[in-house]
C-alpha cells in the first residue's frame, strides 16, 4: 500500500467516525406527568409586548416550573403556550409558539392633518432668531 493510499483511507476513516455522532439519536420517555400549572399574576405588559405564561419543563429526573415572561409581540400573530400531551402512558411537551391569528386584521390609519391654529400661531411667532425661519447667518445674534 503506498503513502497516498494509506493517508486517503485514515481521512475516510475520520470522516465517517466525524459523521457517526450526528447519526445518532437519544430518545427518553417521560411518565410522570407534569403537576398542575402554578398561579402567576400577569403584570401590566408594555405595549407592543405580550405574556407567556410558566409551564413545567423537564430537567434530568423531575419537572421544574420556567416563570412566565414578556415577550415581543408579532404583529397578525397570536402565542400558544406551553402544552404537555399525554399518549397511552407517556408524555410529550410540545414548546409555546407564534401561531397565525386566522381574525386578525390591518386596519389602515389615515395620517391626521395638525389643526389649523398650529400653523397661525408658528406664523405669529416664527422660528428662530428675529422671527426668521431656518438657519441665521454666521454673525447673526
Amino acid at each position: 500500500m503506498t503513502t497516498g493510499k494509506t493517508i486517503r483511507s485514515i481521512l475516510l476513516c475520520a470522516l465517517v467516525a466525524a459523521a457517526a455522532p450526528a447519526f445518532a439519536q437519544v430518545t427518553f420517555n417521560i411518565t410522570v406527568g407534569p403537576p398542575a400549572p402554578l398561579y402567576e399574576a400577569v403584570p401590566v405588559m408594555a405595549p407592543g409586548y405580550v405574556w407567556a405564561p410558566g409551564y413545567w419543563a423537564w430537567h434530568g429526573d423531575r419537572h421544574i416550573w420556567v416563570r412566565g415572561r414578556s415577550i415581543v409581540q408579532r404583529v397578525g400573530y397570536r402565542w400558544e403556550p406551553d402544552v404537555w400531551e399525554q399518549r397511552s402512558n407517556v408524555y410529550y411537551r410540545h414548546p409555546g409558539r407564534w401561531e397565525r391569528d386566522s381574525g386578525y386584521r390591518v386596519v389602515q390609519m389615515k395620517p391626521e392633518k395638525a389643526p389649523k391654529y398650529w400653523k397661525d400661531k408658528d406664523k405669529e411667532k416664527g422660528h428662530g432668531k428675529n422671527g426668521k425661519s431656518g438657519k441665521g447667518k454666521k454673525n447673526d445674534d
